[in-house]
């Protein structure tokens, strides 16, 4: 791969090495398409230079070294030397096409940082970005591995740039590309990237913490050296042939540790660090049993991640010990495939779509990660809201939970049993009701830890609720809840809104117009809509008033007119219907919790619908008095829905069971109980505030009347405001 005579003898030499390193595993004819490429890429870029003063084409051949360390293939090390053509010097994707083949030319595309196209903000421009690569990642592993090869050497050419961009690329890779090298199990890239990152943002700390690293080196190789011979000496006396050395630690790890846990550097560094390599799995449990007996385990510092293996494919057993002198010694054991995967993650096992290929535990977990990002695309149209799902799923902790079948599903750290319902599958997570966890019933937004057994109680009536996106901590939790609200919202508001345009059209003598109706296109134009269902969707929304829209489709109809009658609906005599199952175009106030038999009101919330009130609501006074031309006259249907929540507080004399009588009691009259707590009053009393399911006032009224039969019972409170 010999360069152009104009390039310094350095690069020459770079792409020699790269030359020899490749054909040790690519064949003599992938070995020609990479040197092409080599060609293309040194002539486009023949006259760019670095910031450095360097050669441009230096930058590609280091990419792709470092991906030929990982031993890709032909046409991934191709898109390395070429992934800055277009996007720098303007090369088409069909010019790669006709010289490369497509397959070079998509991962070239899908590393393309889309700088040409305008954007409203550097952040949307870096989004969109990122949610191109995520998404040609998905496609395509080699994409990502590139990228992280880019970005690698990238950050150990830092220093040739301003602080100020040094500080910017640290923060986005350390953000961003780190976590996914580690998601994809490429722990090496992962602590180095950490390192380079550290060493920019906070340079004078890297520097102070690197020299006392170094001082203390010296200090600790007597008793390093100590537990090193002590450890080999016991595992052949039991039978084990092992690899033992110590583990450093980083100083992005010390400092983070010494940052997050409030410990001095002494207390940091007082923990020393073995790795135990072994031929075999069951040799990493003789290997452990070894070591317990070698030194005192520490209790509680065990975990086997071996039969549970991380979300990235780790796999080790991890032990703490009480070594000489009472310093803690932290023992990682492995087999020589998981000490692979650890340091290569899904490089280790490199897979292409090639036909009858079985995919090992590490693959199929990183194929349904990457198969969740097209996932979370199909539902997310706004590149920044991308970026925020993905990256919640970026971070590296995780919980192991079990299905009641017994399988094991990881979680990010924090995760609800709403996180499990969508990771088993969408319809499971939208039809929630409940959870059980370890065989008890407990609240959705609880949080998860590892070795709890997760059971969902669906119903198909039942629908996700908005005050989840306040606990979710999965992307695809997150982005599944607001694809649902952002769609059935919208098909509600349609269905609500062609209702109160009936209504509004019947008040003033005109049939509702067939969906077909050239009529509604007209409108459409003249209202500024793109569709019949935008406006009834803006009617039901609360966006347009539906008597405005109704006088619309009267034969010469006056716009200013039109506008000026609006009011007028009040006056028509025809109140708006309610049935209370609208979903969330119409909402029932919680201050007040409106139930049919109630005198209502409701205020026209823009973007929301219509919130319902009871007449005498004090909340909905107060509101009305400072805004009252968003108020609409409103009546329970003839058809409403089975369950509205009411509140009320039973004030009762303490006596053993009492509470179970009363349950019994509301249960009787047919009603459900969704929610009771207590609160003492006086020594002989207490208040049980109850938040029940009824159909309508008169079936409150028969609730409250059987537990007027519960001789404790004292007094019984409607709780409104």
């Amino acid at each position: 791969m010999a360069p152009p005579v104009a390039q310094p003898l350095s690069a020459g030499v770079s792409a020699a090495m790269l030359a020899e390193t490749i054909s040790q595993y690519l064949s003599a004819e992938d070995v020609r398409r990479v040197r092409d490429a080599y060609r293309f890429s040194d002539e486009a870029h023949l006259g760019q230079f670095r910031a450095s003063g360097e050669p441009y084409i230096s930058h590609p051949i280091a990419v792709t070294e470092i991906c030929a360390g990982w031993k890709l293939d032909a046409p991934a090390l191709m898109a390395a030397l070429l992934h800055d053509v277009m996007e720098d010097q303007g090369v088409t994707k069909q010019e790669l096409i006709e010289r490369f083949g497509s397959e070079v030319a998509d991962l070239v595309d899908g590393l393309s940082k889309l700088d040409r196209l305008e954007f409203a903000s550097k952040a949307e421009q870096q989004a969109e970005s990122f949610r191109k690569m995520l998404l040609a990642m998905a496609r395509d592993v080699r994409v990502i591995l590139i990228k992280l090869a880019d970005r690698l050497h990238n950050m150990r050419t830092l220093g040739a740039v301003g602080p100020d961009k040094r500080r910017r690329i640290a923060h986005e890779t350390l953000d961003i590309y780190s976590p996914i090298a580690h998601r994809l199990g490429l722990n090496i890239i992962y602590r180095e990237l950490q390192e380079l990152c550290f060493q920019a943002i906070y340079p004078h700390r890297f520097e102070v913490l690197q020299r006392a690293v170094l001082a203390a080196r010296g200090n600790r190789r007597e008793l390093v050296n100590k537990i090193q011979e002590a450890v080999r000496a016991a595992l052949p006396a039991a039978g084990i042939e092992a690899e033992v050395n110590g583990r450093e630690k980083n100083l992005y790890g010390i400092y983070t540790k010494m940052a997050e846990q409030k410990k001095s550097f002494s207390e940091v560094l007082d923990i020393y660090g073995f790795r135990v390599v072994v031929n075999s799995q069951p040799e990493c449990y003789l290997t452990l049993g070894a070591l317990h007996q070698l030194y005192r385990p520490v209790p509680g510092k065990f975990k086997d991640y071996i039969a549970i293996p991380k979300v990235n494919g780790y796999q080790s057993l991890h032990t703490t010990l009480v070594g000489p002198y009472g310093t803690p010694i932290e023992f990682q054991i492995r087999t020589r495939d998981m000490n692979q995967v650890a340091e290569s993650g899904v490089a280790a096992h490199w897979l292409y779509k090639s036909p009858g290929v079985t995919l090992n535990d590490l693959q199929k977990r990183t194929h349904q990660w990457l198969q969740s990002l097209l996932d979370i695309q199909r539902q997310t149209g706004d590149s920044s809201e991308f970026l925020e799902h993905v990256k919640v799923d970026l971070f590296p902790d995780a919980v192991y939970v079990f299905t009641p079948r017994g399988k094991i599903i990881s979680l990010p750290r924090g995760a609800t049993p709403i996180d499990f319902a969508y990771s088993i599958h969408t319809d499971v997570g939208n039809q929630a009701v409940a959870a059980k966890v370890n065989a008890e019933f407990v609240p959705l937004r609880t949080e998860l830890k590892s070795g709890d057994a997760v059971e969902i109680i669906t119903s198909e009536s039942s629908r996700p609720n908005a005050q989840w996106l306040n606990f979710v901590r999965t992307g695809k939790a997150r982005s599944e809840i607001r694809h649902y609200l952002r769609t059935v919202k919208y098909e509600e508001s349609v269905a609500f809104g062609g209702r109160l345009l009936g209504q509004a059209l019947k008040s003033v003598g005109l049939p509702m117009p067939d969906p077909e109706d050239p009529v509604w296109d007209k409108l459409a134009r003249g209202t500024g809509a793109r569709s019949r269902d935008e406006i009834l969707a803006d009617i039901g929304l609360g966006k347009r008033l539906a008597a405005v829209v109704a006088r619309r489709f009267m034969p010469d109809s006056d716009p200013i007119a039109t506008t000026a009658q609006a009011d007028d609906e009040h006056d028509s005599g025809n109140p708006i219907r309610i049935q209370g199952n609208e979903g969330l175009a119409v909402q029932l106030a919680p201050c007040c919790t409106p139930i049919p038999g109630d005198a209502i009101v409701a205020y026209v919330r823009l973007g929301h619908g219509l919130v319902v009130h009871t007449e005498d609501c004090p909340v909905a006074r107060r509101q009305r008095a400072r805004e009252p031309e968003r108020w609409l006259d409103v009546a329970w249907d003839d058809q409403t829905a089975k369950h509205f929540p009411v509140r009320i507080d039973a004030v009762v004399r303490q006596e053993r069971g009492v509470l179970g009588r009363i349950a019994a009691e509301i249960s009787a009259a047919d009603a459900n109980i969704t929610h009771v707590s207590m609160q003492d009053e006086a020594s002989s009393t207490v208040v049980v505030h109850f938040t029940i399911q009824v159909e309508s006032r008169q079936h409150l009224a028969q609730v409250i009347r059987y537990l007027r039969r519960v001789p404790q019972v004292q007094r019984i409170i409607r709780v409104k405001g």
